[in-house]
């Protein structure tokens, strides 16, 4: 059924364009359909099947909702064509497997727009059945009493003119009532006179059907007709009607059987969930007619299956309406590979469309000469910014005619929100509902009271109801289980809204403090029952960016932030660039937010990158102390870790002189500056007075394994990691790990294994480059004297060169030096001993040269100032006693 976009067929003077109406493979839907009319028609053609049953359940609906603009009615318009005939189908949509079987799809317009009511549906699907070219006895006469009642002296022929059902359906209902009128007249002897009064006529058929009389007997069978006769005409007795419409069709012949569609689009405009008036008259069609499929589309599931509804509509509960019941089946993009689809739910979310789609959709909406008219780059722009909303699209082919008017255009002119979006997403919400919807607006996700607290409303119901619109998302395995649409987000945040109760510059601002503060509540609330280190990430990465774009107070942020760093995990936690683009730092939140963001990031960038960052945040002095400490003791680390010694010192002592939450860790960078330099006495007594806090037991580890003291080092690692564990510190425990696998591939390959599955493990979802470094270099130096090539340590060195860790390369030397002593090639320890001198010049970690020296049994050459607690002789015997014992493991091996 290919139309013309009429619409931008009309925006533009050029005849050469093209603008065809497109369709977007909507496959899966299709399949969904196919599947539940074929079980349809098998349980209605089945021998239990019983028209008259209304206490059975109903599986005879499906609904397909989502938000505005997502291509429903373009939907139902295609399956009314695809159900008509096969020439209306696509292709790719196949073969039904209900051939031989006859489908008559009805349409019905429920918007607005279209004015449709109660009495125009019946009407409608009546007028669609005077296509089988036969009278409906029982209903038509029940219809013919209640229009003369109901619209005396009005033309039921003109009233469907003008209705438009003459055009859609023809003439044959009216002619076909008055025939059914003329034939129970004539069944009840009636004076012919007499059989052009209705009233007359039902009068006499209830006394017929009351005393079983043999001429009637065919009606008699109906066994409702009689009461529906004797009822009211009012509207109420016309939403009964539609049973007797059910009883004529299972009435029909074989040869003339017919399974009415009937597709109920724009559901929303039924009416609102408060009052159900329409809605109930609906629910009674589809109810009293199992015989037929009803098809609704509209913007939010329907509640039928919903017990709480009992009262307000006159079916309801899960076992009245089992396909409706229990989660939707969400459908997404048409193109998305891998999908199924299954099961007996008839609540089906449409998704949006897949990249693909877009991009066929906007070829094929515009073209000249059968070649797109907007190009590839202009399709690419809209795609990323559509999240696949075909209402998107639409109004960017007509941006597209319209800038053409004057200009070309380009790529950048559809970085661009529409204001008409948030007039559909807002439509049929109530004033609450609105409100909640721009508060969450502000969040990435949410859960029910963090929707409640940040709209600052005392009651949950607005909240709860919006979520069940088809415009949230969830995601049940989420830390918030609820994100809204992302084009629909992005348009309320940024487009210009022209409702009535479009908010405020200051409306916002008031909202992001809720938001924050409500973010912070959850927070709070978890550290006082326990860590909750996903929770505290989560909050982080929603609470900075309202700080930041919105100017607020720090508040909870800076204790968020010192619980962040605690656990040296360094999940990313940076959020996305501020809107409009502005750089620069401006305020307290941009600090923190510059100040993580280079944390987490210096496990994947150069430490002269971290350097200079945090350089940037430690001079814009905006911070308060207790933050401006912690950027500084982290670029002190970083400048330790670039070997800069000197300027490592200075922070270092800056942070411990402070006496804030960091004084314990810079003690500890003080001790670690001292070890670099090789005065181990001073660094190991200072050590004695660190304490957990500063990490004692990993500082004693890191300064005896240099004096080959391996043993007495990976104990002092194995506390470390326990104390580390008793205090949940992650990060803390698998640096200690890692030490200690690192000191035991010296002394026990085989013992080694075990201790580096064990650090893989403690490493597995932390975020520490240096450790993982660590680990690497371990697993060479247990394989030393035995590596069949060097690939991996040239590898290696390429990844340590990247982060810029002095201490990683200086490490990774010394191994390949431990390497080249167990296999005795003085030539290669020389050539590694020749690069340590290279890395070491600066001072820091000189005596490696002395230890590389040491495993080869080679006298000292030019001796470093390093002051060993010992004496040199006794380090010197250690390091060549775990040479010779490697050589020795290895020749027993072979």
């Amino acid at each position: 059924m290919a139309g013309r976009d009429l619409k931008a067929l009309f925006s533009t003077n050029d005849r050469s364009v093209e603008a065809g109406e497109a369709f977007t493979n909507r496959h899966m839907q299709w399949e969904l359909v196919a599947a539940a009319l074929s079980d349809h028609l098998r349980h209605t053609a089945g021998p239990t099947f019983d028209v008259e049953d209304l206490e059975a359940p109903r599986d005879n609906v499906m609904v397909f909702h989502g938000v505005g603009g997502i291509g429903k009615s373009t939907l139902s318009r295609k399956l009314e064509a695809a159900l008509t005939g096969a020439d209306h189908r696509p292709a790719q949509w196949g073969e039904p497997t209900w051939a031989g079987e006859r489908i008559l799809p009805v349409r019905i317009d429920l918007s607005r727009s279209a004015g449709t009511d109660f009495e125009q549906l019946v009407l409608t699907i009546r007028a669609a059945l005077s296509t089988l070219g036969r009278p409906l006895p029982a209903f038509d006469l029940a219809l013919r009493r209640y229009w003369e009642q109901q619209h005396p002296g009005e033309s039921l022929e003109e009233y469907l003119r003008r209705g438009g059902l003459v055009g859609r359906f023809g003439k044959a209902m009216p002619q076909q009532m008055q025939a059914a009128m003329a034939d129970v007249a004539q069944a009840l002897l009636l004076p012919g006179s007499i059989g052009s009064a209705v009233g007359q006529v039902t009068g006499s058929l209830v006394r017929a059907l009351r005393e079983r009389r043999q001429t009637v007997r065919a009606l008699a069978r109906c066994a409702r007709l009689a009461d529906l006769l004797e009822a009211e005409p009012d509207l109420d007795s016309l939403s009964f009607y539609p049973h007797l419409l059910a009883w004529e069709l299972a009435q029909l012949p074989a040869d003339k059987r017919v399974t009415p569609v009937i597709l109920l689009d724009t559901f929303e405009d039924v009416g609102d969930r408060t009052h159900r008036d329409l809605e109930r008259l609906i629910q009674r069609v589809a109810w009293l007619m199992p015989n037929a499929y009803f098809i609704v589309t509209g913007r939010s599931r329907l509640q039928w299956a919903d017990p709480a509804l009992q009262g307000q509509l006159d079916y309801t509960g899960p076992t009245a309406w089992p396909g409706l019941a229990g989660t939707a089946i969400a459908v997404p993009a048409a193109r998305t590979p891998g999908t199924t689809v299954g099961g007996r739910g008839r609540q089906v979310l449409v998704g949006d469309f897949s990249p693909e789609d877009c991009d066929d959709y906007l070829a094929r909406r515009l073209s000249r000469d059968g070649q797109p008219l907007i190009n590839a780059a202009i399709r690419q722009t809209i795609t990323d910014r559509s999240h696949g909303l075909p209402l998107y699209l639409d109004l960017s082919v007509l941006r597209f005619l319209e800038i053409r008017r004057t200009r070309e255009p380009a790529p950048a002119d559809f970085d661009h929100d529409f204001g008409a979006l948030i007039a559909r997403t807002l439509s049929d919400l109530t004033h609450d509902e609105r409100h909640v919807l721009r508060s969450i607006s502000l969040l990435d996700a949410f859960d029910l009271t963090l929707a409640t607290a940040a709209a600052g409303l005392a009651h949950e119901a607005p909240a709860q109801r919006l979520i069940e619109r088809p415009f949230i998302r969830e995601q049940p395995f989420g830390l918030w289980p609820y994100h809204l649409h992302g084009l629909i987000r992005s348009t309320i945040r940024s487009a210009d809204d022209a409702t009535d109760d479009r908010w405020t510059e200051r409306d916002w601002q008031q909202a992001a403090g809720r938001a924050l503060a409500a973010l912070g509540s959850q927070w709070t609330a978890s550290e006082a029952t326990g860590r909750d280190r996903m929770l505290l990430v989560g909050c982080l990465r929603q609470g900075l960016p309202l700080a930041r774009d919105f100017r607020l107070d720090l508040g909870w942020l800076a204790d968020a932030a010192w619980a962040y760093v605690s656990d040296s995990v360094w999940e990313p936690i940076a959020p996305p660039a501020r809107p409009g683009g502005t750089t620069g730092l401006e305020t307290a939140a941009d600090a923190l937010v510059e100040l993580l963001a280079a944390l987490a990031r210096r496990q994947h960038e150069h430490r002269s990158v971290t350097a200079s960052r945090l350089t940037s945040v430690t001079s814009s002095g905006l911070l308060p102390a207790d933050l401006q400490q912690m950027a500084v003791y982290y670029l002190a680390k970083a400048h330790r870790d670039l070997g800069q010694s000197a300027a490592s010192r200075q922070g270092m002592q800056l942070v411990a002189d402070g006496g804030g939450r960091l004084a314990p860790a810079a003690r500890r960078g003080l001790v670690h500056l001292a070890r670099l330099a090789g005065d181990f006495p001073t660094a190991y007594d200072t050590a004695q007075t660190l304490g957990w806090a500063s990490r004692q037991h990993r500082v004693e580890g890191d300064i005896l394994w240099p004096h080959g003291d391996m043993n007495r080092a990976a104990a002092a690692y194995t506390t470390a990691r326990d104390q580390a564990e008793h205090y949940g510190v992650a990060g803390e425990r698998a640096t200690s790990q890692a030490q200690r696998a690192f000191v035991l591939a010296f002394t026990d390959p085989d013992t080694a294994d075990d201790e580096l599955d064990l650090a893989d493990q403690l490493l597995n979802g932390l975020d520490l480059r240096a450790t993982t470094l660590t680990t690497k270099i371990a697993a060479l130096v247990r394989d030393a004297g035995a590596l069949s090539s060097l690939d991996a340590a040239r590898l290696l060195r390429a990844d340590i060169t990247e982060a810029g860790v002095t201490a990683a390369q200086a490490a990774l030397e010394l191994a390949l030096c431990f390497h080249h002593a167990v296999q005795d090639d003085h030539a290669k320890i020389s050539a590694a001993i020749s690069r340590l001198r290279d890395l070491t010049r600066g001072g820091d970690y000189a005596y490696y040269i002395d230890i590389a020296q040491f495993m080869a049994a080679m006298p000292l050459n030019r001796a470093s100032a390093a002051q060993w607690l010992d004496s040199e002789q006794e380090t010197r015997s250690r390091w060549r006693s775990l040479v010779t014992a490697r050589q020795a493991y290895l020749d027993a091996r072979h």
